[in-house]
Protein backbone atom coordinates (compact mmCIF):
# COMPACT_ATOMS: atom_id res chain seq x y z
CA UNK A 1 0.00 0.00 0.00
CA UNK A 2 2.76 2.13 0.35
CA UNK A 3 4.25 1.98 -2.49
CA UNK A 4 1.56 3.70 -4.64
CA UNK A 5 2.01 7.07 -3.54
CA UNK A 6 5.81 6.93 -4.13
CA UNK A 7 4.44 5.57 -7.74
CA UNK A 8 2.13 8.57 -8.27
CA UNK A 9 4.63 11.03 -7.05
CA UNK A 10 7.49 10.06 -9.35
CA UNK A 11 4.84 9.88 -12.52
CA UNK A 12 3.93 13.09 -11.45
CA UNK A 13 7.78 14.35 -11.00
CA UNK A 14 8.61 12.98 -14.46
CA UNK A 15 5.27 14.59 -16.25
CA UNK A 16 6.69 18.30 -16.64
CA UNK A 17 9.92 16.58 -17.86
CA UNK A 18 8.40 15.20 -20.39
CA UNK A 19 6.57 17.78 -21.69
CA UNK A 20 9.61 19.84 -21.94
CA UNK A 21 10.47 20.08 -25.58
CA UNK A 22 14.49 20.62 -26.83
CA UNK A 23 14.54 22.16 -30.77
CA UNK A 24 18.16 23.07 -30.75
CA UNK A 25 20.61 23.02 -28.75
CA UNK A 26 21.19 26.74 -28.63
CA UNK A 27 17.42 27.01 -27.21
CA UNK A 28 16.66 27.82 -23.72
CA UNK A 29 12.61 27.64 -24.00
CA UNK A 30 9.93 25.17 -23.53
CA UNK A 31 6.67 24.00 -24.95
CA UNK A 32 5.78 22.98 -28.59
CA UNK A 33 8.29 23.63 -31.17
CA UNK A 34 8.23 25.28 -34.51
CA UNK A 35 7.62 22.39 -36.49
CA UNK A 36 5.16 20.43 -34.22
CA UNK A 37 2.36 23.17 -35.39
CA UNK A 38 -0.88 22.11 -36.84
CA UNK A 39 -3.08 23.40 -40.18
CA UNK A 40 -6.14 25.32 -38.74
CA UNK A 41 -8.94 23.23 -39.27
CA UNK A 42 -11.56 24.75 -41.60
CA UNK A 43 -15.59 24.40 -40.88
CA UNK A 44 -17.57 21.91 -42.32
CA UNK A 45 -18.82 22.76 -46.17
CA UNK A 46 -21.55 20.88 -47.31
CA UNK A 47 -21.52 21.55 -51.07
CA UNK A 48 -25.70 21.97 -51.31
CA UNK A 49 -24.60 25.02 -48.74
CA UNK A 50 -22.82 26.51 -51.27
CA UNK A 51 -24.62 29.17 -53.24
CA UNK A 52 -21.89 31.54 -55.40
CA UNK A 53 -18.97 30.43 -56.11
CA UNK A 54 -15.81 31.71 -58.70
CA UNK A 55 -12.40 30.74 -59.13
CA UNK A 56 -9.85 33.27 -59.30
CA UNK A 57 -5.94 32.81 -60.90
CA UNK A 58 -3.44 35.19 -59.27
CA UNK A 59 0.31 36.03 -59.82
CA UNK A 60 2.72 36.53 -56.76
CA UNK A 61 5.94 38.57 -58.09
CA UNK A 62 8.37 37.89 -55.95
CA UNK A 63 9.88 40.77 -57.35
CA UNK A 64 7.26 42.99 -55.65
CA UNK A 65 9.04 44.33 -52.14
CA UNK A 66 6.38 43.66 -50.06
CA UNK A 67 6.68 39.65 -51.88
CA UNK A 68 10.52 39.03 -51.18
CA UNK A 69 9.85 36.94 -47.79
CA UNK A 70 8.72 34.34 -50.38
CA UNK A 71 12.12 34.19 -52.25
CA UNK A 72 14.54 34.17 -49.52
CA UNK A 73 16.84 32.70 -47.79
CA UNK A 74 18.05 32.07 -51.05
CA UNK A 75 20.23 29.37 -49.78
CA UNK A 76 20.69 25.59 -50.97
CA UNK A 77 22.29 24.66 -47.79
CA UNK A 78 19.80 25.53 -45.71
CA UNK A 79 21.99 27.33 -43.13
CA UNK A 80 20.45 27.00 -39.74
CA UNK A 81 17.25 24.90 -40.78
CA UNK A 82 15.72 27.73 -42.87
CA UNK A 83 14.27 27.76 -46.24
CA UNK A 84 12.55 29.51 -48.23
CA UNK A 85 9.27 28.59 -50.72
CA UNK A 86 10.62 26.94 -52.81
CA UNK A 87 12.83 24.66 -51.40
CA UNK A 88 9.97 23.62 -49.30
CA UNK A 89 8.10 22.41 -51.82
CA UNK A 90 10.78 20.93 -53.85
CA UNK A 91 12.33 18.76 -50.72
CA UNK A 92 9.00 17.38 -49.87
CA UNK A 93 8.24 16.99 -53.01
CA UNK A 94 11.19 14.77 -53.50
CA UNK A 95 11.08 13.46 -50.40
CA UNK A 96 7.39 12.05 -51.95
CA UNK A 97 5.76 13.90 -48.84
CA UNK A 98 2.99 15.88 -50.88
CA UNK A 99 1.69 14.92 -54.19
CA UNK A 100 2.06 16.95 -57.31
CA UNK A 101 -0.02 17.35 -60.79
CA UNK A 102 0.91 18.62 -64.17
CA UNK A 103 -2.62 20.94 -64.63
CA UNK A 104 -3.92 23.79 -62.24
CA UNK A 105 -7.51 21.77 -62.41
CA UNK A 106 -5.53 19.29 -60.24
CA UNK A 107 -6.67 16.45 -62.75
CA UNK A 108 -3.21 14.73 -64.48
CA UNK A 109 -0.98 13.55 -61.20
CA UNK A 110 2.84 13.35 -61.77
CA UNK A 111 4.79 10.62 -60.02
CA UNK A 112 7.52 12.38 -58.08
CA UNK A 113 10.10 10.78 -58.20
CA UNK A 114 9.69 10.23 -62.35
CA UNK A 115 9.61 13.98 -62.42
CA UNK A 116 12.75 14.68 -60.33
CA UNK A 117 14.93 12.25 -62.61
CA UNK A 118 13.60 14.01 -65.32
CA UNK A 119 13.86 17.71 -64.51
CA UNK A 120 17.41 16.99 -63.00
CA UNK A 121 18.75 14.98 -66.11
CA UNK A 122 21.96 16.40 -66.72
CA UNK A 123 22.59 18.21 -69.87
CA UNK A 124 25.00 17.26 -72.16
CA UNK A 125 26.98 19.82 -74.26
CA UNK A 126 30.11 20.03 -76.35
CA UNK A 127 32.77 22.11 -75.43
CA UNK A 128 35.49 23.79 -78.13
CA UNK A 129 38.80 23.12 -77.31
CA UNK A 130 40.71 24.29 -79.94
CA UNK A 131 41.74 23.49 -83.78
CA UNK A 132 43.52 20.67 -85.00
CA UNK A 133 45.88 21.97 -87.92
CA UNK A 134 46.79 18.53 -88.85
CA UNK A 135 43.46 17.45 -89.63
CA UNK A 136 41.99 20.96 -90.64
CA UNK A 137 39.17 20.17 -87.99
CA UNK A 138 37.26 21.57 -84.71
CA UNK A 139 38.24 19.46 -81.70
CA UNK A 140 35.34 18.97 -79.30
CA UNK A 141 34.60 17.16 -76.07
CA UNK A 142 31.53 16.17 -74.67
CA UNK A 143 30.99 17.21 -71.39
CA UNK A 144 27.99 16.33 -68.76
CA UNK A 145 27.05 19.32 -66.63
CA UNK A 146 24.68 18.09 -63.59
CA UNK A 147 21.12 19.88 -62.96
CA UNK A 148 19.40 20.45 -59.66
CA UNK A 149 17.13 21.83 -58.79
CA UNK A 150 17.52 26.18 -57.39
CA UNK A 151 15.17 28.08 -55.64
CA UNK A 152 16.47 31.42 -56.74
CA UNK A 153 14.87 30.34 -60.14
CA UNK A 154 11.63 30.49 -58.62
CA UNK A 155 10.48 33.93 -59.66
CA UNK A 156 6.49 33.96 -59.53
CA UNK A 157 4.18 32.22 -58.07
CA UNK A 158 0.61 31.57 -59.82
CA UNK A 159 -2.08 30.35 -57.32
CA UNK A 160 -5.23 29.12 -58.11
CA UNK A 161 -7.97 29.96 -55.50
CA UNK A 162 -11.80 29.83 -55.22
CA UNK A 163 -14.31 32.41 -53.60
CA UNK A 164 -17.74 31.01 -52.77
CA UNK A 165 -20.84 32.27 -50.84
CA UNK A 166 -22.69 29.56 -48.37
CA UNK A 167 -26.37 30.30 -47.22
CA UNK A 168 -25.29 28.76 -43.60
CA UNK A 169 -23.17 31.76 -42.28
CA UNK A 170 -24.13 33.92 -45.13
CA UNK A 171 -20.50 35.13 -45.82
CA UNK A 172 -18.19 35.59 -48.12
CA UNK A 173 -14.88 32.85 -48.26
CA UNK A 174 -12.42 31.54 -50.52
CA UNK A 175 -10.40 28.05 -50.19
CA UNK A 176 -6.60 28.23 -51.92
CA UNK A 177 -6.95 25.07 -54.80
CA UNK A 178 -3.48 25.08 -56.12
CA UNK A 179 -0.25 26.90 -56.18
CA UNK A 180 2.51 26.52 -58.72
CA UNK A 181 6.56 27.29 -58.53
CA UNK A 182 6.89 29.30 -61.75
CA UNK A 183 10.17 29.39 -63.74
CA UNK A 184 11.49 30.97 -67.01
CA UNK A 185 11.95 28.14 -69.42
CA UNK A 186 13.72 28.02 -72.74
CA UNK A 187 13.67 25.54 -75.45
CA UNK A 188 17.59 24.67 -76.81
CA UNK A 189 17.95 24.80 -80.37
CA UNK A 190 21.01 23.52 -81.93
CA UNK A 191 22.92 26.12 -83.79
CA UNK A 192 20.54 29.63 -82.80
CA UNK A 193 20.22 31.25 -79.90
CA UNK A 194 17.45 29.53 -77.39
CA UNK A 195 13.67 30.41 -77.57
CA UNK A 196 12.02 32.09 -74.60
CA UNK A 197 9.07 29.91 -73.59
CA UNK A 198 7.70 32.34 -70.72
CA UNK A 199 7.32 31.69 -67.07
CA UNK A 200 5.91 27.95 -66.97
CA UNK A 201 4.66 26.13 -63.68
CA UNK A 202 7.09 23.54 -62.86
CA UNK A 203 4.15 21.81 -61.00
CA UNK A 204 1.14 22.04 -59.32
CA UNK A 205 0.44 21.51 -55.83
CA UNK A 206 -2.84 20.63 -54.44
CA UNK A 207 -3.37 23.29 -51.34
CA UNK A 208 -6.04 21.47 -49.98
CA UNK A 209 -4.38 18.17 -49.07
CA UNK A 210 -3.64 17.50 -46.05
CA UNK A 211 0.13 16.90 -46.41
CA UNK A 212 0.62 20.12 -48.26
CA UNK A 213 -1.71 22.35 -45.52
CA UNK A 214 1.04 20.03 -42.76
CA UNK A 215 3.63 20.66 -44.31
CA UNK A 216 3.32 24.38 -44.49
CA UNK A 217 1.98 24.86 -40.87
CA UNK A 218 5.39 23.04 -40.46
CA UNK A 219 7.41 25.72 -42.15
CA UNK A 220 8.19 29.42 -40.51
CA UNK A 221 7.38 32.20 -43.17
CA UNK A 222 10.45 35.24 -42.07
CA UNK A 223 8.36 37.81 -43.02
CA UNK A 224 10.00 40.06 -40.03
CA UNK A 225 13.66 40.91 -39.78
CA UNK A 226 13.78 42.35 -36.36
CA UNK A 227 11.76 39.85 -34.38
CA UNK A 228 12.68 36.85 -35.70
CA UNK A 229 10.85 34.46 -32.59
CA UNK A 230 7.06 35.86 -33.83
CA UNK A 231 7.25 34.43 -37.33
CA UNK A 232 4.01 32.78 -38.71
CA UNK A 233 3.81 29.51 -40.58
CA UNK A 234 3.17 29.69 -44.78
CA UNK A 235 -0.09 28.07 -43.91
CA UNK A 236 -0.94 31.34 -41.79
CA UNK A 237 0.14 33.28 -44.93
CA UNK A 238 -1.65 31.96 -47.35
CA UNK A 239 -4.49 31.88 -45.28
CA UNK A 240 -4.41 35.60 -44.51
CA UNK A 241 -3.57 36.48 -47.84
CA UNK A 242 -0.25 38.20 -46.78
CA UNK A 243 1.53 38.74 -49.80
CA UNK A 244 0.57 41.30 -52.69
CA UNK A 245 -0.80 39.41 -55.97
CA UNK A 246 -3.03 40.74 -59.44
CA UNK A 247 -5.58 38.65 -60.55
CA UNK A 248 -4.63 36.88 -64.08
CA UNK A 249 -7.86 35.29 -65.15
CA UNK A 250 -11.07 34.76 -63.84
CA UNK A 251 -13.88 31.57 -64.30
CA UNK A 252 -14.68 31.74 -67.85
CA UNK A 253 -16.36 29.83 -70.46
CA UNK A 254 -13.11 30.23 -72.70
CA UNK A 255 -10.54 29.93 -70.58
CA UNK A 256 -9.02 33.62 -71.41
CA UNK A 257 -6.52 34.98 -69.33
CA UNK A 258 -6.72 38.75 -68.57
CA UNK A 259 -3.44 39.20 -70.99
CA UNK A 260 -4.56 37.45 -74.06
CA UNK A 261 -6.95 40.34 -74.61
CA UNK A 262 -5.47 42.97 -72.90
CA UNK A 263 -2.17 44.55 -71.77
CA UNK A 264 -0.12 47.20 -69.69
CA UNK A 265 -2.59 49.29 -67.34
CA UNK A 266 -5.50 47.71 -68.91
CA UNK A 267 -4.66 44.51 -67.85
CA UNK A 268 -4.20 46.24 -64.36
CA UNK A 269 -7.22 47.82 -64.36
CA UNK A 270 -9.49 45.00 -65.42
CA UNK A 271 -7.43 42.42 -62.76
CA UNK A 272 -8.73 45.50 -60.28
CA UNK A 273 -12.13 45.78 -61.69
CA UNK A 274 -12.67 41.44 -60.86
CA UNK A 275 -11.54 42.05 -58.11
CA UNK A 276 -13.33 44.44 -56.66
CA UNK A 277 -16.78 42.40 -58.64
CA UNK A 278 -16.20 39.66 -55.80
CA UNK A 279 -16.52 41.76 -53.24
CA UNK A 280 -19.48 43.98 -54.49
CA UNK A 281 -21.50 40.20 -55.11
CA UNK A 282 -21.48 39.51 -51.14
CA UNK A 283 -22.90 42.91 -50.48
CA UNK A 284 -25.44 42.51 -53.37
CA UNK A 285 -26.64 39.73 -53.11
CA UNK A 286 -28.48 39.74 -49.42
CA UNK A 287 -30.14 43.75 -50.49
CA UNK A 288 -33.76 44.11 -50.38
Amino acid sequence: MKRLPLILLLCLAAAPAAAQTVRTPDDFTTGQPVGDRRPLAFPFLRYEDIVWTTDHWRTIELAERFNQFMYYPDDPEHAYGKKSLAYILWDAMEAGEIPIYEDDDLKVPLDNEAFVRRYTKPDTILLELGYDDETDTEIYETVIVPKNFDGADIKRYDLRMTWFIGKQDTRQDFRNIALAPMKETYREVPGIEDIYLGCLPIFWVPMQHPAVRTLLARYTAYIDENNVVRQPSWDWVFLNQYYHAYTSRETNPFGRTIDSYLTGDDALLEAAIIEEQVFEIENGMWEQ
